[in-house]
């Protein structure tokens, strides 16, 4: 009887018109979450090694400012260093660098001492050097003349899409800085 009242179910006209609306609407809800979400991303790493750039006739770069990465949200591990080209253009590179994978996850420098949590960076302002290149692994992102190092003082590891700050690397001056 139970089955005989499943296929009378089903054989409904009213029901059939429901499943119709359901399913493309599940559907669009399964994308749509999937590509606010990016699962992928916790299982697929993308690696980076990009060369020290060299300033034109001159390849002398010298470490301004420096800090370790620590971890806020996501591990992240690495250095982040500030060299003075020969050419006077200034370039952060991220070395032994490595965090999570994730949706937009962009490279912020924020003026505090430290960017330790999201209200510090949200509060203090920052500048958005661009994308993440990668989540492993060695590069370079420019910093504008305009950017004042005295200001901004911290790197921030910053994921756009859901405001969380995945690590952070306080920058102080360098041996090298200090006996110039």
């Amino acid at each position: 009887m139970l089955v005989g009242e499943i296929k009378t179910i089903w054989g409904d006209t009213k029901v059939k018109t429901w499943m119709k609306i359901l399913i493309p609407i599940a559907a669009v809800a399964i994308l749509v979450a999937w590509y606010a979400f990016r699962p992928e991303r916790l299982f697929v790493n993308r690696r980076v090694d990009e060369a020290m750039p060299t300033a034109e006739g001159d390849s002398s770069a010298q470490p301004v400012v420096s800090g370790r990465f620590y971890s806020i949200m996501h591990p992240t591990e690495g250095t982040a260093t500030i060299y003075r080209m020969g050419d006077g253009a200034r370039v952060l590179r991220l070395t032994s660098f490595r965090t999570s994978n994730g949706p937009d996850v962009h490279v912020y420098m924020v003026a505090a001492d430290d960017a330790k949590d999201v209200s510090t960076v949200e509060q203090a302002g920052f500048i958005d050097l661009g994308v993440l290149k990668g989540n492993i692994g060695d590069q370079n992102y420019v910093i504008g003349s305009d950017v004042d190092l005295a200001k901004y003082r911290a790197v921030s590891i910053w994921c756009k899409r859901f405001s969380v700050n995945f690590g952070a690397a306080a920058l102080r001056p360098t041996e090298a800085s200090q006996n110039h």
